[in-house]
C-alpha cells in the first residue's frame, strides 16, 4: 500500500465523522422547528374545535331564547283568542298559535341536534387536549436533547478537526491535492477494492489493474477506480478468495481501531 494511502484512509474516517457531526448539528434545530410547527398546528386544530363548541353554545342560547319568545307569544295569542268575537279572528289566532307551536318544536329538535354535535366536539376536544399535551412534551424533550447533542457535537468536532489537521500534516501535498479534489467531487475520495470490485461505485476492476492493486510490492503510485475516480486500496484480509479460518484483523479495521 502506498505510504500516503493508509493516512488518507484515516483522514477520510475523520472527514466522514466531521461531516456527520456537522450534519447532525444542522439537522437537530430543523427537527425541533418541525416539532414546534407540529405543536402549533395541533394547538390550532384544538382552537378550531373549541370555537365550534362555543358557536354551538351560542346557537343553543339563541334557540332557547327564541323558544321562550314563541311560548310567550302563544300565551298572548291564547288570551286574544279568548276575547275573539268573530270566526275570522279565531281562525287567525289559531293559525298563529299553530305556527308558533311548530316553531317551538323545530327549535327544540334543532337544540337537541346542537347538543349532539357538542358532545361530538367535546370528544374531539378531549383527544385534541391529549394531542397538544403530547406534542408540547415531545417538543420540550427534543429541544433539550437537541441542545445537549449540539453542545456535545461541538466538542467532538473540535477534537476531530485537531486529528484531521494532524493527519493532513503527515501526508504529501500531491496526495492531499488529489484526495481533496476527488472528495470535493464525490463526497469521499478513498474506496476499498473487494472481490475485484470498487465498493464505492460497485463497478468491476479490470483484471490487470486488479492484479497490480493486489501486488504488495507496488507502492510507487496510488491507483484510482476507472469508473468513479476514487483512490483504491486492497485489503487481503477481507478479500473472499483469501479468507482464512483464523480471524485476521483487516487493514481498515486496524487503522480505524487506532483512531
Amino acid at each position: 500500500m502506498h505510504p500516503d494511502l493508509e493516512k488518507l484512509i484515516v483522514l477520510q474516517a475523520h472527514d466522514v465523522e466531521a461531516k456527520r457531526l456537522r450534519d447532525e448539528m444542522a439537522a437537530l434545530p430543523k427537527h425541533a422547528a418541525a416539532l414546534e410547527a407540529k405543536a402549533k398546528a395541533t394547538e390550532g386544530q384544538r382552537a378550531v374545535i373549541v370555537d365550534l363548541i362555543a358557536k354551538e353554545e351560542t346557537l343553543r342560547r339563541r334557540q332557547e331564547s327564541d323558544v321562550k319568545d314563541h311560548q310567550a307569544k302563544i300565551a298572548r295569542v291564547r288570551k286574544q283568542l279568548d276575547l275573539a268575537t268573530t270566526t275570522v279572528q279565531v281562525t287567525a289566532f289559531e293559525h298563529e298559535i299553530a305556527f308558533c307551536q311548530a316553531e317551538v318544536s323545530r327549535l327544540e329538535d334543532a337544540e337537541l341536534e346542537s347538543m349532539e354535535r357538542s358532545e361530538g366536539f367535546e370528544s374531539q376536544k378531549t383527544l385534541a387536549d391529549e394531542a397538544v399535551t403530547d406534542a408540547t412534551a415531545t417538543l420540550e424533550r427534543e429541544r433539550v436533547r437537541a441542545n445537549e447533542t449540539v453542545a456535545q457535537d461541538k466538542i467532538l468536532l473540535v477534537a476531530v478537526e485537531e486529528k484531521r489537521k494532524a493527519v493532513r500534516a503527515e501526508i504529501s501535498e500531491s496526495a492531499l491535492s488529489t484526495y481533496d479534489r476527488i472528495a470535493k467531487a464525490k463526497g469521499t475520495a478513498v474506496a476499498e477494492a473487494l472481490n475485484q470490485k470498487c465498493m464505492a461505485c460497485q463497478m468491476m476492476v479490470r483484471p490487470q489493474r486488479w492484479n497490480d492493486l493486489r501486488d504488495r510490492d507496488n507502492q510507487e503510485s496510488m491507483m484510482t477506480c476507472e469508473s468513479c475516480g476514487r483512490l483504491l486500496y486492497y485489503d487481503p484480509a477481507r478479500d473472499s478468495p483469501q479468507r482464512k479460518t483464523v480471524p485476521v484483523e483487516s487493514i481498515a479495521a486496524s487503522i480505524i481501531r487506532s483512531l
